[in-house]
């Protein structure tokens, strides 16, 4: 598969209704697709390539000689499988030592909602101390980390700045680094890794939702922004951690992976990971996006749009609780059968949804908020859209930069 270069909004529109015949524009925002793709259409895109990839947790041989012997913290969730086994359950099987796991944000199991606390406690299952790296306690101290030797780290990311698991690995890399641990990183897939896209972060607007100098689309996985962030310096005080990545087999940078395990509650399949890069920005907005409904990040709306037909009621759900507008109908766009499919057609960030919503908006002064520019990284996509600039005009501002990122991005690459 080689992806396309993006396209022009005029071009999308033309790809669309070529391909599926139906096409909803609503105030420049392309709108929901037939939930049946033409075959026609299912011949231009590639199939999921899952069985010719093995992640690195897979590749036993290749770690576990390192571990025997040693102290392990291992730092995962529930995506941290081989197979149908836990990488804790099958490390512990054969003997390694593990002393503790550290948890992300939405804990061991994945189970917690998005910024919802998560406590320190014992897994039921291994009774091995579970250590939140949620909340006040982001990146372990030096009195977690006396009893470690090595820093195990597995966890599956969905390539986008604002997801706060690189953010997790930033923070590990660092605390390795300051105490002399080693970090072993099993790596995985990007599956929003077949292109790079998005403003940079500007480092005045850095947080947990983006703390490296990267843009919102990165197109790295775990291993190799590990690398990226030892070899530029993005530690602490430029500090380097000894840093071990067991790369996939069988994956490149053109792979369509399809997730075997959620990556967090409300990205539930493959048109929410595609469409979250966009529509993670709507939670700095008026806009909700489907929390608490049975389509998280593949649906956009709130209760006075005037744009799409697409009625949704967000209630407090496990994994989405108290979600905004909870009990109220919003109105909106259904986009799970673009996300799922035509996304991979035309790779790049859609902008057409920011700016539509943005128009339909009757209070625009109330539109954003001040977290919209903590997952932008940076003031200005907020000004331009206010400005009324176009997403030719918008995309054109973050070129420059996003090119030189693309180059710097090479050294550290794994795969091609």
């Amino acid at each position: 598969m080689k992806c396309a270069k993006p396209m022009g909004i005029a071009a999308k529109i033309a790809r669309a209704a070529r391909l599926a015949g139906v096409l909803v524009a609503l105030a420049g925002c392309t709108g929901p697709v037939p939930a049946q793709v033409p075959p026609a259409a299912q011949q231009e895109v590639e199939a999921y390539a899952n069985d010719r990839v093995h992640v690195g947790a897979e590749r036993t041989d290749q770690y576990v000689p390192l571990l025997l012997g040693k102290r392990i913290a291992v730092v995962t969730n529930q995506t941290g499988m081989i197979g149908q086994t836990h990488l804790v359950d099958s490390l512990l099987s054969i003997g390694v030592d593990i002393v503790k796991v550290f948890a992300p944000e939405h804990g061991f199991r994945g189970e917690a909602s998005a910024g919802e606390h998560v406590a320190d406690e014992r897994d039921q299952r291994t009774s091995l101390p579970l250590v939140s790296l949620y909340g006040k306690n982001k990146k372990p101290s030096p009195a977690q980390l006396a009893d470690v030797d090595i820093l195990l780290f597995d966890i599956q990311d969905v390539g986008v700045r604002f997801y706060t698991y690189i953010s997790t690995l930033h923070y590990v890399m660092e605390a390795a680094a300051e105490q002399g641990k080693q970090v072993l990183v099993l790596d995985r897939p990007n599956p929003n890794g077949f292109y790079v896209d998005g403003p940079m972060l500007d480092t005045a607007f850095r947080s947990f939702v983006g703390m490296d100098p990267v843009p919102l689309v990165h197109g790295l996985t775990m291993g190799e922004y590990a690398r990226m962030a030892n070899g530029e310096g993005w530690l602490k005080g430029g500090v380097q951690c000894k840093l071990t990545v067991i790369p996939c087999t069988g994956y490149d940078h053109s792979t369509f992976y399809e997730l075997p395990v959620k990556p967090s509650p409300n990205l539930p399949n493959m048109a929410a990971v595609y469409l979250y890069p966009a529509l993670g920005l709507f939670e700095g907005t008026i806009v909700s996006v489907g929390r608490g409904t049975d389509k998280p990040f593949q649906c956009i709306g709130f209760p006075e749009c005037t744009l799409g037909d697409y009625a949704f009621t967000p209630l407090s759900t496990p994994g989405a609780l108290n979600p905004p507008y909870q009990g109220i109908t919003c109105i909106g766009l259904d986009l799970s059968s673009y996300g799922d499919f035509y996304t991979r057609l035309d790779p790049g960030l859609n902008l057409e949804w920011l700016i539509g919503m943005y128009k339909a908006s009757p209070d625009k002064a109330k539109f954003f908020n001040p977290f919209f520019d903590k997952l932008a990284g940076n003031s200005s996509l907020r000004k331009a859209v206010v400005e009324g600039k176009s997403e030719e005009d918008i995309r054109a501002s973050w070129r420059k930069e996003l090119n030189a990122f693309k180059d710097k991005r090479k050294a550290y690459l794994l795969y091609p």
